[in-house]
């Protein structure tokens, strides 16, 4: 005899759940290395400095205190489980298409080195884990956005967005933003307006990223039938939205000073900000997937620059508007 484990799972988007059991002993056994793949260890790393970044930022420029190191450990540790946990639920999602497309065909579940049942475990436990940790050890506000991070990427991203809609990414590049919002609110214990600006920056970045990536799989995503920008309205016309979206990025990027930054963020801004738009200026001249690599090469440290600059700016604050 042994014993039978049971997990509901949401389904889609209305009010179904599937009742799932199985054998614990028949979970696969796997390695360090197939669950780092399915944790998405750079997205991650990506998250958890945007949170550093913004806690720091939050605790000299609002609380007007010295970062707490317990606070920040804990807000680590919360942030990295919670995007961990979202990836391997995106990943046992997206079973079915990975094996579709080249850029996802070897990841562990496709590649029959990890069983998708295995992945939806650790991803429900590690997310839920997650939202358990930074209740006992943040406070609410900073637990609120850690578990609307979780949710929009799996639920109003993966779930709804990704195979439905082509403004996916664009909504859903809001589960970014959370990450720096539970930073903020990790050092404040609220929302203030510089700190839902400085969390809305990932949202604005985000489609300018990943359209270029779009780009230079477009095959593979009209392979999957995933409607993303360039598999609908073709490389040309993507490329005007992604320098539209850019010319949006710069201005608004450039706007936080008036809520409170400075002039060390303001240079940082505008140098990071005016190479992505000559880039992605460059890339409606030449609309091609290798060129859109290129793009996507200098869009990808945008945001850890940015978020350093913002750092940097605290700690170093020269206020362009007293």
């Amino acid at each position: 005899m042994f014993h039978e484990v049971t997990y509901l799972i949401l389904l889609n988007t209305g009010i179904i759940f599937e009742e799932i059991k199985f054998p614990v002993n028949q979970l696969r056994i796997v390695g360090l290395k197939e669950v780092l793949e399915v944790s998405k260890p750079r997205i991650i790393v990506l998250l958890v400095i945007t949170a550093i970044t913004s806690m720091y930022a939050a605790s000299i420029l609002i609380a007007h205190k010295p970062l707490d190191n317990l606070v920040l450990f804990h807000l680590i540790v919360a942030g990295a489980l919670s995007s961990a946990g979202s990836s391997a639920l995106n990943h046992y999602y997206d079973r079915d298409i990975d094996p579709l497309m080249k850029r996802t065909s070897t990841r562990p579940i496709p590649s029959g080195r990890m069983a998708a049942r295995s992945v939806l475990v650790y991803g429900l436990a590690v997310s839920s884990i997650s939202v358990i940790y930074a209740w006992f050890t943040l406070n609410p506000v900073s637990t609120f956005f850690i578990a609307l991070g979780i949710f929009f990427y799996v639920i109003i991203y993966t779930v709804w967005l990704k195979r439905s809609n082509w403004s996916n990414i664009v909504i859903g590049g809001f589960a970014g933003s959370c990450a720096s919002m539970a930073g903020w609110a990790a050092a404040t214990g609220s929302m203030d307006t510089l700190g839902a600006l400085v969390g809305i920056l990932v949202f604005v970045w985000t489609p300018s990223h990943f359209w270029c990536l779009a780009m230079k799989i477009r095959d593979d995503y009209a392979e999957a039938k995933v409607p993303m920008l360039p598999v609908l309205i073709g490389m040309q016309k993507t490329s005007k939205y992604i320098l539209l979206n850019t010319a949006i990025l710069l201005p608004y990027s450039v706007m936080l000073v008036a809520f409170g930054l400075g002039y060390v963020y303001l240079g940082i801004a505008l140098v990071s900000g005016g190479l992505m738009l000559v880039y992605h200026y460059k890339l409606t001249k030449t609309p091609t997937s290798d060129f859109a690599w290129k793009a996507y090469k200098v869009t990808a440290p945008y945001l850890t620059i940015i978020f350093v600059g913002i750092a940097l700016d605290a700690a170093f604050h020269f206020p362009v508007i007293r």
